[in-house]
């Protein structure tokens, strides 16, 4: 098998994975927590701004627990990420099959509850009962939750599907058939927990989302947390999508979780006062490395692109759409590009769309490692905002510094590649200019 073709296999089986159910139900219920995420980011970042003297300046004229309500806003959204995500998973599984979404995603976080701890031990040794932790709602808990959703919406499905459940008579309700239908896939679910939850505590002493996060999520997130982790999800993004799979989305929807959970570890660092340079606790590849630092301006850090061939291209083909892609490609939007020029299947960008996008990653985790850049909290930034700005919000100047150091690099690496371009566009233009003159002259 030659290359061409292991290369279109490669690219065959990837796109069968995105239509995996599962895989679209992990990526579509991720995308729902967005809000929640973006929504805590913001109140994290006004109550962490990386500014001098801007928390001195706001305890002198708030009192020095002015961050109480922004930190409960964060502690809203990012400390229960566990609970939205077998929410967001569930419903959009189930709702995919045409099944009962809202009753299914209701029945997962019943599910979920079950197996978490129900105790609490303070820092003075007491023992609390009769609560949710936010510790297992959180971060620790998100692969929990994940499982628990896929186990909830394939037997819910099923049950549905092939009508186990309690029949009503036709006069009855609608709302309260289906509430009756619930009722034996419900019985499935809670005893399925109640049976983990008896055996891991009995036999363990420990609880199922502990068992989980120990002997699976620990090791994925520090498997995610490497240079060579990083690289392939970089790598692998800037495939598929040369490809024409959406790469971001089939990678960040078996990824995504587990970057998450690192900038979530390293807030909770910064919450017991800890700092997070040099740290050999912190993580250093979370979501923002991807989403703000090696994505500057769309997948591929298609800004470069942008500003190397802007200024410099001769055909009328490449001065056109560049000028129309400018302005969202700015903001992270680059499907003019990618679609438009195009950058999928083209053999003279598929280079640096892959490496650039890889070098961007080598610069800023060497940044963080070296100690120039702090590793990433849980404070994030909406993906359309424009590079450098992203930065200097997410890290201060040192940010906005290695992102200038990034869109740099991509200009100098685009720029001979695009150029290929333009004069395989400008001989297209000649030719078909050719072509209508000599049409013009038949017709004299």
């Amino acid at each position: 098998m030659n290359k061409q073709k292991l290369f279109d296999r490669f690219i065959e089986i990837m796109g069968n994975f995105a239509q995996i159910r599962a895989v679209a139900a992990l990526r579509d219920g991720f995308i729902m927590t967005t809000p929640f995420t973006i929504c805590g980011s913001i109140f994290l970042l006004i109550a962490n701004l990386p500014i001098p003297g801007y928390g001195d300046f706001m305890a002198s004229i708030f009192g020095s627990d002015w961050t109480a309500a922004l930190n409960a806003v964060a502690g809203g959204t990012f400390n229960v990420l566990a609970l939205i995500v077998v929410l967001a998973i569930t419903y959009k599984f189930v709702a995919n099959e045409g099944c009962d979404a809202i009753m299914a995603a209701i029945l997962a976080l019943s599910t979920f509850l079950i197996i978490m701890p129900p105790t609490l031990t303070t820092a003075n040794g007491e023992i609390v009962g009769d609560i949710i932790p936010k510790a297992w709602a959180g971060a620790n808990g998100v692969i929990t939750a994940i499982i628990v959703a896929f186990f909830v919406s394939h037997v819910f499905c099923y049950c549905e599907k092939n009508h186990i459940g309690i029949k009503m008579p036709g006069a009855v309700p609608q709302g309260v058939a289906r509430a009756f239908t619930a009722l034996v896939p419900g019985m499935i679910f809670f005893t399925v927990a109640a049976v983990c939850y008896g055996i891991c505590y009995y036999v363990g002493a420990t609880t199922v989302p502990e068992l989980i996060f120990k002997v699976i999520q620990t090791p994925l997130q520090g498997l995610s947390d490497t240079l060579a982790g990083g690289s392939i999800i970089v790598g692998l993004q800037g495939i598929l999508f040369w490809a024409g799979i959406h790469g971001p989305n089939v990678v960040g929807g078996v990824v995504g979780p587990l970057l998450i959970a690192n900038s979530l570890d390293n807030q909770h660092l910064i919450d017991m006062g800890m700092s997070l340079i040099n740290n050999p606790q912190a993580k250093i590849i979370t979501c923002q490395i991807n989403d703000i630092f090696v994505k500057s301006g769309g997948c591929g850090l298609t800004l470069g692109l942008l500003l190397a061939g802007i200024f410099t291209v001769k055909s009328q083909q490449l001065k056109s759409l560049l000028r129309m892609a400018f302005v969202p490609g700015l903001f992270n939007i680059n499907e003019p590009l990618i679609f438009g020029l195009p950058i999928v299947f083209n053999p003279y960008l598929l280079v640096p769309f892959v490496l650039v996008p890889l070098i961007a990653m080598f610069v800023t985790y060497f940044s963080i490692v070296l100690g120039f850049m702090a590793p990433f909290s849980a404070v994030q930034v909406p993906w359309t905002t424009p590079p450098i700005i992203a930065g200097f919000l997410l890290n201060g100047w040192q940010g906005a510094v290695v992102q200038i150091i990034n869109l740099a690099i991509a200009t100098v690496i685009y720029f001979p590649f695009l150029r290929a371009q333009d004069k395989a566009f400008l001989k297209e233009e000649q030719e078909q200019m050719e072509m209508e003159n000599e049409g013009n002259d038949e017709k004299k």
